[in-house]
């Protein structure tokens, strides 16, 4: 390879690179931004030091918002809603899955239809008739209010995420199983459930996601203050005439921590599931 040739790619190199860096910087800012912001105070946020890095670090923000504001409460109710979902996500979903397409039984087409109409249905668009059913079960106010719609809600992508990697697994493995005397369910549990666990890591983060963030139920589901979630909580730390913004800033970075942390132990997990799943469909 000639001095030419290698310059050419140097310079691809640097080009690429450089690129990869700017994107890099556009992506990580709202994050420093975010950070920063949490250790100002309401001078230094809306006057000349917007950008910069604090000229006072008021790290009070963060004792304010965890006691004062009750972030560490409204942090459990969302870590415990968003949990139990993804919990019962999983198991229903991969059950599911595992009715529909390995056994035979009457309807079972039907019942598919059903779950996948769920795609076609906004998750905004039930709230009254939801509402109406939990007041007729007196379950407002209460952490089923959120994780059984939630959970609902989620079930047809998962379903369809499952359905998948199911159909990649030889049926083989349960003929075997059975011969050796296995039952349906230790087919499930010992043979089926080990083989889906990219499929659950993927079903886990979704569904996380979207029970982490979801804002409108939250708000019409939960009045009592000690059922909120992080995202109506940090709403409510917004006053009538005056607001604080730097323990808002705290809440939020309090809120987004768990989203990195997750991210962080699982991106390599999800990418390889996902192009698992699309070389296996």
């Amino acid at each position: 390879m000639g001095k030419r040739a290698i310059n050419k790619i140097n310079i691809k190199n640097i080009f690429t690179y450089g690129i990869l860096g700017i994107w890099t910087i556009i992506n990580l800012f709202p994050l420093y931004w975010l950070l920063t912001f949490s250790l100002k105070n309401n001078r230094e946020i809306f006057g000349e030091n917007v950008i910069g890095l604090p000229r006072e670090w008021v790290w009070s923000n963060y004792t304010r918002a965890l006691t004062i504001g009750s972030v560490g409460r409204y942090f459990f109710n969302s870590m415990f809603v968003t949990g139990v979902t993804i919990l019962l996500t999983v198991i229903f979903a991969t059950m599911a899955t595992y009715a529909l397409t390995r056994l035979v039984w009457k309807g079972r087409k039907a019942a598919n239809n059903i779950f996948m109409l769920g795609l076609t249905v906004p998750i905004h668009a039930a709230i009254l008739p939801i509402f109406l059913v939990l007041n007729k079960l007196e379950w407002l106010n209460s952490y089923q209010a959120l994780f059984i719609p939630y959970t609902g809600f989620a079930l047809t992508m998962a379903i369809l995420i499952c359905g998948g990697f199911m159909a990649s697994i030889p049926r083989e493995l349960e003929e075997a199983a059975c011969i050796d005397g296995c039952s349906v369910y230790g087919i499930f549990f010992r043979i089926i459930l080990p083989l889906l666990k990219p499929a659950i890591a993927t079903i886990s983060i979704f569904t996380y996601l979207a029970a982490w963030n979801e804002l409108m139920f939250a708000v019409v589901f939960i009045r009592d203050k000690d059922y909120r979630t992080l995202t109506v909580g940090i709403q409510s730390l917004q006053g009538t005439f005056s607001t604080e913004w730097g323990p808002i800033g705290a809440a939020l970075v309090i809120a987004t921590i768990p989203t990195l942390i997750l991210y962080i132990f699982m991106s390599k997990k999800i990418q390889e599931s996902l192009i698992s799943g699309a070389i296996k469909g």
